[in-house]
């Protein structure tokens, strides 16, 4: 599921003398022993710790990568799009300057010598200004010693010429590289660049207005990833800029491309990072590795919320009845123009094990639960029956579409089918190996947990879910 790749070196690294340095590692998730080629995977893209005192960036990345690797073949949508799709993450760009920032220096260049005095602690280039798109072009800092010091040259340091490298030779080019040329709707991949502090979400272009030709998609986009953190998405930065991350993603390739601003501040507090900056930030990143198959065409789709599969373990023949919701109205805040236009719900499809993208994939209707699809909210259901699928594990995959013919992203659950009379089972009692007393606990999807958490040993049963 995980590869640990070594894409370049930091300024320190290539530069003779003095500190090591560090290599610049990226970690590449993605299933490679299902048969399914890399090609056929479409990727998403995070980097975090660009400017070094940006502490949260780098954990909040690291956490995402976690999650998912912990969630594998636990969580339906996780596992799905670890089978499907890649996921690309620069846990530290600027791994010189975070050194400084680890010790409370508010240190945010990389740590370049040549521009500022060797012993400065302002000197080092911006790498979020350094980029080979308009490099310079709009509003430069030509200053060394200044925070937003654009460097000498278009891709002059060696963490941007790391990360420029990467991602053309691992991404997809949907358009040429002028400003007015869109990208095509079948375009794939996003590119993240994770920040702080401002409680926004910034798109390219960050220097003229409208920023890019595909504004009123990368907006929807935006918003879709603000519903989960209540940012303002905005289209543009903050101020003008140009050679940014996302200028270049965008500019040189056609992928969507963003820069979340995370929290408050950039030494930021525990508490506010646990409690809301980072889960809400993590169920945006998880929207986006979803959406990475069209995310031009997805973000103006309906979202499947609530998927469930019932029975969760069926028996030989049982019917299995599949609900969700299908909702069209999930936009966060951000800017209203271009205006966003919410749909009526007007079809929604489950597929049993070969998602709707794959050869293969049969499409089984699924109907509105009051009877017509007449909301941008539904809710939707089918019924089948479990004949036919072979004992174990099955994925249902749920879309929905709405009456302008956008289809979402991808949301799936697991069911199991069982037959009791070849299961595994428990003969007598389950008891604590420490104390040899009962243990009391509850299988979901034969996965057994005591009531206080995960109980002592390993089991291999597949047990029918319940209360024991």
């Amino acid at each position: 599921l995980a590869e640990w790749i070594d894409i370049g070196d930091s300024w320190e690294k290539v530069t003779p003398g003095g500190n090591e340095g560090y290599d610049l590692m990226m970690l590449r998730l993605t299933n490679t022993a299902n048969g399914i080629p890399s090609a056929d995977k479409p990727r998403l893209w995070v980097m975090g710790s660009t400017h070094a005192r940006e502490l949260v960036t780098a954990e909040t990345v690291t956490r995402f990568a976690e999650h998912l690797l912990t969630n594998y073949g636990v969580d339906p949508d996780i596992t799905w799009v670890l089978d499907h799709h890649e996921v690309h993450l620069l846990l530290v760009t600027n791994p010189d300057g975070r050194k400084h920032a680890e010790v409370l220096q508010s240190w945010r260049k990389n740590t370049n010598e040549n521009y500022c005095g060797v012993t400065s602690s302002y000197r080092g280039a911006d790498l979020n200004r350094n980029f080979d798109f308009e490099w310079a072009e709009y509003n430069p800092d030509h200053d060394p010693c200044s925070y937003l010091y654009v460097g000498p040259s278009a891709a002059s340091e060696p963490e941007t010429q790391a990360v420029q490298d990467w991602i053309v030779a691992n991404f997809p080019d949907w358009r040429p590289d002028d400003l007015t040329t869109p990208a095509p709707d079948e375009a794939t991949g996003i590119f993240i660049d994770v920040h702080s502090y401002s409680e926004v979400v910034l798109t390219a272009f960050g220097w003229q207005d409208p920023p890019s030709p595909n504004d009123a998609q990368i907006l929807k986009l935006a918003r879709k990833f603000s519903f989960f953190t209540d940012y303002d998405a905005k289209l543009g930065s903050l101020g003008i800029i140009s050679g940014s991350t996302k200028d270049y993603a965008y500019g040189r390739l056609g992928m969507p491309a963003f820069t979340f601003e995370l929290g408050t501040e950039f030494f930021q507090d525990c508490a506010p990072f646990e409690s809301t900056i980072y889960p809400d930030n993590l169920q945006a990143l998880l929207y986006a590795a979803r959406a990475v198959r069209a995310p031009y065409t997805q973000s103006s789709g309906p979202e499947v919320v609530t998927p469930a599969g019932l029975p969760t373990v069926p028996g030989p023949g049982e019917t299995v009845t599949v609900t969700a919701v299908i909702d069209d109205t999930r936009y966060g805040p951000g800017e209203t123009f271009p205006p966003i236009s919410v749909e009526n719900i007007a079809a929604a499809e489950a597929y049993i094990d070969v998602p709707p993208w794959r050869p293969g994939a049969t499409a089984i209707p699924m109907s509105a639960v009051e009877g017509v699809f007449d909301s941008s909210t539904e809710s939707v259901t089918v019924s089948f029956p479990s004949s036919g699928l072979s004992d174990g594990r099955h994925t249902i995959y749920i879309r929905g579409q709405d009456s302008a013919g956008y289809w979402g992203t991808v949301r799936a659950v697991f069911i199991w089918v069982l037959d009791p009379l070849t299961a595994a089972h428990v003969a007598g009692m389950l008891t604590d190996v420490n104390s040899g007393l009962p243990v009391q606990g509850t299988v979901a999807a034969g996965i057994f947990s005591t009531a206080s958490g995960p109980a002592t040993g390993s089991y291999d049963l597949l047990l029918p879910a319940g209360t024991y």
